[in-house]
């Protein structure tokens, strides 16, 4: 039973046809005072499992990302916000010690949590993927995304600490899931990378960006970094991985070609 803590918290997210995800992080978040939803049109469940849940829903039209996030913590009320993905969940651990931090005064500002992220049902515990500490817990007004297109991150006004208790990313049930979205998040990735006049313009750095680095990435994640512990699964991720950044960097050189990705 988790007791009453002197600050208040908002649980805010994002939504997009997320009802395969959306009960399990709403019934991790049952203890929070406020849920807040900004949705960008879902023709799932996703609404009414919200409403069902007692959050505040509000449908927006997509703005990006981080515009997308900032949104939905502008309309947080409580003294804190805990900012969350659709396909993210408190574990009971970091529910109690968010208890434990908020029944007084925090120390710092805003803190980052361990994320342990699962691929196709596995957590990854080693090649660079844990702890993965994301900043998401902050008093309300002190933190918001930096505008970027992919790979949106949280800034803070001041010092940050660390939480011990992991969040659980259950990023990719299926391989089909990843691939999906591998190719969307590639595309986004290579027109950052033409807009910052960072995509490959020779056949040597092509070669470079789009064969060698991944070879060397994988390399480096799944062999020094020891991501072999995490069995097939993560066998399967790391080549995955790879398979992005070649994507990444393939699609930025035809963009930058004035060519269709």
């Amino acid at each position: 039973m988790l007791g009453t803590m002197a600050n208040t918290v908002s649980v805010v997210l994002i939504t997009l046809n997320e009802a395969s995800n959306l009960q399990r992080t709403l019934q991790s978040v049952r203890w929070a005072q406020e849920i807040v939803v900004v949705d960008s049109g879902s023709t799932d469940e996703s609404v009414a499992m919200a409403r069902a849940a007692g959050a505040r829903v509000f449908e927006e039209h997509w703005k990006g990302f981080a515009a997308q996030k900032n949104s939905a913590i502008e309309r947080a009320t409580c003294d804190w916000v805990l900012s969350l993905d659709a396909d993210e969940e408190v574990s009971p651990e970091l529910a109690l010690e968010i208890h434990a931090l908020l029944a007084a005064d925090p120390p710092f500002g805003a803190y980052r949590i361990p994320r342990l992220n699962h691929f196709i049902g596995r957590p990854l515990r080693h090649g660079g993927y844990w702890p993965d500490p994301k900043l998401r817990l902050f008093k309300r007004g002190t933190a918001q995304f930096a505008e970027r297109a992919v790979h949106e991150t949280m800034e803070s006004d001041g010092p940050v600490g660390e939480l011990r208790s992991p969040m659980l990313h259950h990023c990719y049930q299926t391989i089909e899931e990843y691939v999906e979205h591998a190719n969307r998040y590639s595309t986004l990735s290579a027109m950052m990378l033409v807009d910052a006049d960072r995509a490959p313009a020779s056949i040597a750095a092509l070669f470079w960006h789009s064969v060698l680095n991944p070879a060397a990435t994988f390399l480096y994640n799944y062999i020094f970094r020891l991501g072999f512990l995490d069995g097939p699964e993560g066998l399967l991720q790391h080549l995955n991985h790879s398979v992005y950044i070649h994507w990444k960097y393939a699609k930025a050189w035809r963009a930058r070609k004035g060519k269709s990705l």
